[in-house]
């Protein structure tokens, strides 16, 4: 059983930065494709893909977050770290980590037929303040 587990939100003033944790375990991800991303609940229950990494390193942004938000990872720990910068409060939002995000739009938390690997976490909350 795949577990992923979020930390590091918070409340933060516009202009500041926050990094997120995301750590994942149930599976070796061994495949040097397999990924790891972080999505956004964006209205209602819906939720947009804003990054993506690879095991072998190769990064993946939205256009949202392009320049702002650097996605990392400690393979060895089975850790992925989001540090997001220039936080405006447009990002407010919670945040979620999830294994093999092979889709960019769909409802947070949802498994979602055919993407047997995407796994959530229970999502941090960013709060950034104007």
């Amino acid at each position: 059983q795949v577990e992923v587990v979020e930390s590091g939100g918070g409340w933060v003033q516009a202009g500041g930065s926050l990094r997120l944790s995301c750590r994942f375990s149930g599976n070796t991800f061994d495949d040097t494709d397999s990924e790891v991303g972080w999505y956004r609940r964006v209205s209602g229950n819906e939720c947009e893909l804003i990054s993506t990494i690879s095991r072998r390193g190769s990064t993946w942004y939205a256009d949202a977050v392009k320049g702002r938000f650097t996605i990392s990872q400690d393979n060895a720990k089975n850790m992925v770290y989001l540090q997001m910068n220039s936080l405006q409060p447009e990002a407010t939002a919670v945040y979620y980590c999830a294994t093999e995000p092979d889709v960019e739009e769909t409802e947070c938390g949802a498994l979602v037929p055919g993407v047997p690997g995407l796994h959530w976490g229970q999502g941090t909350q960013v709060t950034v303040s104007s």
